[in-house]
């Protein structure tokens, strides 16, 4: 009798036990664990001498992969537009662009400007064809916001600056 009390207890423990395992397994995973920004297929990294060269079209405002010149931008501060040829070999190199077009927004931009002096490999610049006001961009990353937020854009710079994503052979 106590040999069939402990195999139902055993078989009992084992399947709650793994009841339990499964139900974790499944529960939905928090937004925390999720990384920052969408993704956005990678369209390769072909360098191409001129931003004026024909080149497949980029899928996503401002750009995340893709074609690009051989040289890249200054990081920092930039009080022009970057082509998108150009910023596209900067998130190659495991840099960051934070990308605004506003109206009236001086307030937006010089907080943006303090938090990007945080940071090596990040560029914030004009980036007028964009619907939003603000745009985060990392190689085959982008993340889209109606107004600064400081911890995204953190967290988003964080997980993604400094990842070199040239093809090796």
């Amino acid at each position: 009798m106590q040999f069939y009390t402990f195999l139902f207890a055993l078989v009992f423990l084992t399947t709650g036990s793994l009841g339990s395992t499964m139900a974790a397994a499944q529960a939905p995973t928090s937004k925390k664990s999720e990384p920052p920004g969408r993704e956005v297929p990678i369209l390769g990294n072909t360098h191409i001498q001129r931003a004026a060269d024909p080149h497949v079209p980029y899928n996503s405002v401002p750009p995340t992969s893709g074609p690009h010149l051989p040289f890249i931008a200054n990081w920092g501060l930039s009080k022009t537009p970057i082509p998108n040829e150009l910023q596209v070999h900067n998130l190659e190199d495991g840099g960051v662009m934070i990308q605004y077009n506003c109206k009236n927004c001086d307030a937006w931009i010089a907080q943006l400007e303090k938090l990007a002096a945080k940071y090596k490999k990040v560029i914030v610049a004009p980036y007028p064809d964009m619907k939003t006001p603000i745009a985060l961009t990392a190689w085959g990353r982008i993340d889209t916001m109606d107004q600064p937020d400081e911890a995204r854009i953190d967290r988003f710079i964080n997980a993604y600056m400094g990842i070199d994503h040239h093809t090796r052979e």
